[in-house]
């Protein structure tokens, strides 16, 4: 299982911690050489989850045994976009692999705008949900999609969230940002079906990254770790997908959307 997509190339975006970093070295034990994204150098620390990015890719380095660099810019940035795509494959070679994780948060420490409301959020704070989540999806799956359709093989990996399919008062607005992911991701896996690209989207539901436990307060009969479905997910749990779309068991899977959240959402996408 080691070597399941050895040798292969994947570009992990936000991966200096919390999921982002699981998708990494899930990819990594697989045997992918990795090109850790990031936006900032000192990311990996603002949650206490690793010091630089720099020391991340290492780290995954040393422990996999795969080739890694790690990379710097603003997906939201045309330029930082392509700097971004073009470093990884001048670095580790042509992309197999994209895992798209960028966004979230307004790329600040202090957690999403408070309030994120349909009603009063600020226009500068739309602005930047939309972009952080969706507009960072569409340039950098248009840049490495085109390399994908050269070479035609490829797997597109977005991530999105259950947030897309349940409306709320306290999150409306990323809500919308994650809904129009999905409806990209699921775009994209249309247009690009002639090509033998394989496009998907992985929905976590609560997850304790260390950005999850440092901006809310949480019940502790929701940190246990079995027993029951009803807790936060661990992120293993959620990283475990990105193994199944990007191996040899999602090969005729796509324009999917799989939820990872215990069960938690059970209707219909």
């Amino acid at each position: 299982m080691e070597n399941l997509l050895a040798g292969q190339v994947a570009l992990v975006t936000g991966a200096g911690r919390g999921l982002g970093r699981a998708f990494a070295e899930r990819l990594a034990r697989l045997g992918c050489h990795i090109a850790v994204h990031g936006m900032r150098e000192n990311g990996p620390a603002e949650y206490g989850e690793g010091t630089t990015l720099t020391d991340t890719a290492r780290q995954i380095s040393s422990q996999f045994g795969v080739r890694t660099i790690r990379v710097l810019g603003d997906l939201t940035v045309g330029s930082d976009v392509e700097n971004v795509v073009q470093s990884t494959i001048s670095e580790l070679g042509p992309i197999d692999i994209l895992v798209q994780n960028a966004g979230g948060d307004i790329a600040a420490a202090g957690g999403k705008p408070n309030p994120n409301s349909a009603v009063v959020m600020k226009e500068i704070d739309i602005k930047s949900v939309l972009d952080r989540n969706l507009l960072s999806t569409i340039l950098i799956c248009q840049q490495v999609a085109r390399g994908m359709m050269q070479r035609r093989r490829g797997r597109i990996i977005t991530i999105s969230s259950t947030a897309a399919f349940k409306g709320s008062e306290s999150s409306a607005i990323y809500s919308t940002a994650k809904a129009a992911v999905v409806e990209y991701t699921r775009c994209l896996a249309t247009e690009l079906r002639s090509f033998n690209i394989a496009v998907n989207s992985i929905a976590p539901g609560d997850t304790r990254t260390g950005r999850f436990l440092g901006t809310r307060q949480v019940a502790q009969e929701r940190l246990l770790e079995d027993g029951t479905l009803d807790r936060i997910g661990l992120v293993d749990e959620v990283a475990r997908v990105v193994e199944f779309f990007a191996g040899p068991l999602g090969d005729f899977v796509s324009g999917q959307v799989l939820r990872v959240d215990g069960g938690n959402q059970c209707w219909s996408a």
